[in-house]
């Protein structure tokens, strides 16, 4: 019975978490109710002493720290009308190609990942914003909820993300645990900024893609995205687009290259972005008392949902391994035919389905710890194994009829879209999402090149 104890902690997380009961409650309570099963039945390694230390490591963590100045940074921006002079501009811009609409959300919802880091609330305000107005210009409803969306969850993987400083620290201490396990006492360490970097090209990447297929879609069949009438085909001002583009991109470069280039820490970086923000608001003229207010407000929630989840599931960890979940779970994978090539599909296509019911959070910090140390075991590279998780759950998140992303968008678009709509439309970008994954599994480079060559570590 003891063998399945571990899968039955796990299984039970999964079913009540469906259920509706909140996340960081349910880690926590599930876990200490079979630490009670455990013990009475003699059946679990009473570790839980160390609880306390976890607590206090996570709490004095500098990294994390970066989490609620990145929080605060996305939610002044977002409140600074930043999406929105972004897209009315980039649409003038491209204004008389046919599809320009489309490429002005594609890039706007770039610059947005790269400025917020957060994926709901960049397709909230990208729904917002740009989807009535597509579907005033004539645009095939699929195509206009299948760009926000795709666009939106960008935020995944672009740095600089609130969800790779996660999965960063996460990744860094499987690592090291990793190199222990191995007998390596001195262990190498990889960093937030070794992310980041590894993330800039598949991102680019991903962007480019997205750009590639509108492009096809707009030359195939125009009648799906009308250019505008001529009467709209203003020309832009070479000062309006410098005054609107410059200051979010020199933010962006601002807070990413200080990292990149080893000059800051990412939550010193994340600190100057917070600023950086309050800056743009204020010269904006959308800096008020009430606005900092309510964006501390939120900033303090989201934070506050974060750290509550991370030590709910460091207790889950701890129950896991007691109950020796995380030596069956190095087995188990370790004893696969095919190496380390069949673990990690099967690692991949286990975090896929979990993508629909559990948020990037709680896999980072549930999911990540237990099977990182054995995958990293098989000389794999953590940051490119890194960049995989994040952009396989982005996909996840696209995809019907659980991905999150789609909620956000169907909580948005007007009655008229039909959720068949919005399924249909994330369709292609599923694809390339998937064909993106297959050119960094082949050309790992791709993801190692660029933190080689600045060796943050």
């Amino acid at each position: 019975m003891i063998e399945w104890m571990p899968f039955l902690l796990f299984l039970t997380v999964i079913i009540v978490l469906m259920l509706g009961y909140p996340v960081a409650f349910t880690l926590a309570g599930v876990a200490l109710i079979f630490a009670g099963i455990g013990t009475l039945t003699h059946t679990f390694d009473p570790i839980l002493g160390a609880m306390p230390e976890r607590i206090n490591g996570i709490m004095t963590n500098p990294i994390l720290l970066a989490v609620p100045l990145f929080v605060f940074m996305g939610i002044i921006l977002e409140k600074s009308k930043l999406a929105e002079n972004l897209l009315d501009t980039m649409a003038q811009l491209f204004g008389q190609l046919r599809g320009g609409l489309g490429f002005s959300v594609i890039i706007v919802g770039m610059l947005l990942a790269a400025s917020t880091g957060i994926v709901g609330a960049t397709v909230v305000t990208m729904g917002l914003l740009s989807l009535p107005i597509m579907l005033k210009r004539g645009y095939q409803p699929e195509i206009s909820c299948g760009l926000i969306c795709a666009s939106g969850t960008l935020g995944q993987i672009i740095p600089p993300s609130i969800i790779l400083v996660l999965l960063g620290d996460q990744l860094s201490s499987a690592y090291q645990q990793a190199q222990l396990n191995q007998g390596i006492f001195s262990p190498e360490q990889i960093s937030v900024g070794d992310l980041f970097a590894g993330a800039i090209i598949p991102g680019l990447l991903l962007v480019s893609l997205y750009i590639s297929y509108l492009a096809w879609v707009a030359w195939r069949k125009p009648e799906s995205m009308p250019a505008p009438p001529h009467a709209q085909n203003e020309k832009l001002p070479l000062v309006k687009i410098f005054n609107v583009l410059l200051p979010p991109l020199f933010l962006i470069l601002a807070v990413l290259g200080s990292i990149l280039i080893g000059w800051a820490t990412p939550t010193e970086a994340a600190s100057v972005g917070a600023v950086g923000a309050l800056l743009l608001a204020y010269f904006n003229q959308q800096l008020s008392l009430a606005t900092l207010k309510s964006s501390m407000l939120e900033t303090v929630k989201v934070s506050s949902m974060v750290f509550m989840i991370l030590i709910a599931a460091s207790l889950f960890s701890l129950v896991f391994r007691g109950f020796g979940g995380d030596d069956q779970i190095h087995q188990l994978l370790a004893n696969l035919p095919g190496g380390k090539w069949t673990a990690i599909i099967i690692v991949m296509l286990v975090m896929f389905l979990l993508g629909f019911v559990l948020d990037f959070i709680e896999i980072t910090f549930v999911v990540v710890p237990i099977v990182a140390p054995v995958l990293l075991m098989m000389d794999i590279d953590p940051i490119w194994l890194g960049i995989m998780i994040a952009i396989n759950l982005q996909t996840s998140f696209l995809t019907p009829p659980f991905g999150f992303a789609l909620f956000y968008l169907r909580g948005v678009a007007p009655k008229v879209i039909k959720t068949s709509q919005i399924y249909r439309g994330v369709i292609p970008f599923i694809i390339i999402q998937v064909f993106a994954l297959l050119i960094l599994a082949l050309f790992p480079e791709l993801i190692t090149w660029l933190p080689n060559l600045l060796d943050i570590r």
